[in-house]
């Protein structure tokens, strides 16, 4: 399999699963544009493409404040029912033309109540936007299962409502809960009484950790709060000298803690260099739980065809480190365990046996 030459018509065909991806970050760019006018929000420009580039060039400016505006403007355009359904519908269609069998999107509910919905309004209407475009994708021959994470958001008060909601849309599309948002500073730890909440009720959760903070975000997320997954993970490195891992590098790797990891936002967010150099080969051979993810779409300027093609050309990536890291994140997933084994059975071993 190492062998196989691995072109983008092959990449375009592999299967893919997508762990970390967020919604109000991959909205298509003309939808944005369409959305706005329809609710008189001002944009940055009103073509597509040049929206597109915008997009690309804050993301790639390495201003965090240029980065964070960015979701203003898709945000801005999902504060209705409307703009909800279409935006979720489409996110949908776009996996499936990645070639994503499984993804989780996650979003913040609270960021979506300016136009009047409540956060379980908002929910209900994502869902809906959901199933309608995994039918749509499963009629065009090219299904995706997609599950979703509810976000608190940790600098913010509604944390605990998140996590009720999670527990509420347990059996109506939601399978996990995540917290977001600027981790330096504000600790996830903060937030203890919701992670435990989860926990009683038995609803799986990642947490952002180890991309904006070092180690101590990490330990706090795993050792104390319970995390499943962490959300980036690249600087678990700091606990590894010349391949020796320290303990709390050890626990991640040896429990199977899945590091949600994503290349070229690391790159933007200044969290890694470059793709060669990305911590997500090394950690990959070390032997730990790592995943391909997508993060942003649009302000990314990205998607997993890119994403693996990237490391194919630039970090040496074979047929079978992809497969690897989609198995991975399969293994990972949030939904029960038989549904996860039949997704790599049925559907990514054979689309791997090339």
């Amino acid at each position: 399999m190492t062998a196989t030459r691995v072109d983008a018509d092959l990449i375009r065909r592999l299967p893919k699963a997508v762990l970390h991806d967020h919604l109000d970050g991959g909205l298509r760019p003309a939808t944005v544009v369409e959305l706005a006018a329809e609710v008189g929000h001002t944009l940055p420009t009103t073509d597509p493409d040049e929206l597109a580039a915008w997009y690309f060039d804050a993301a790639n400016s390495g201003d965090l404040v240029r980065y964070i505006a960015t979701f203003e403007h898709t945000l801005a355009v999902m504060q209705t029912r409307e703009g909800l359904l279409r935006t979720a519908e489409e996110y949908v269609l776009d996996l499936a033309a990645d070639g994503v069998v499984y993804g989780e999107v996650r979003y913040a509910p609270e960021l979506n109540t300016n136009g009047g919905l409540a956060m379980a309004e908002v929910v209900e209407t994502v869902q809906e936007g959901l199933a309608a475009g995994m039918a749509k994708a499963a009629a065009a021959g090219t299904p995706v299962r997609v599950g979703t994470l509810l976000c608190g958001m940790r600098m913010f008060d509604r944390v605990r409502e998140a996590a009720d909601l999670a527990v509420a849309f347990r059996d109506a599309g939601v399978v996990g809960f995540d917290i977001a948002g600027a981790e330096d500073g504000f600790p996830a730890a903060d937030h203890l009484a919701a992670f435990e909440h989860l926990r009683r009720e038995s609803v799986p959760f990642t947490i952002h950790a180890g991309e904006a903070h070092g180690l101590p975000s990490i330990h706090q997320a795993v050792q104390v709060c319970g995390a499943q997954r962490l959300g980036h993970g690249v600087r678990i490195t700091e606990d590894i000298v010349e391949g020796k891992l320290g303990r709390l590098a050890g626990w991640v790797r040896d429990r199977r803690i899945a590091l949600e990891m994503c290349p070229t936002s690391n790159l933007q967010t200044g969290a890694a260099g470059s793709i060669a150099e990305h911590p997500i080969t090394a950690l990959k051979d070390l032997g730990f739980r790592v995943t391909l993810n997508t993060d942003n779409r649009l302000v990314s300027g990205t998607t997993m065809i890119r994403e693996m093609s990237l490391l194919v050309e630039e970090a040496g990536w074979t047929v079978e480190d992809l497969r690897t890291v989609t198995v991975n994140a399969l293994k990972s997933a949030f939904i029960p365990f038989d549904e996860r084994k039949a997704l790599i059975d049925d559907v990514v071993l054979p689309g791997y046996a090339l």
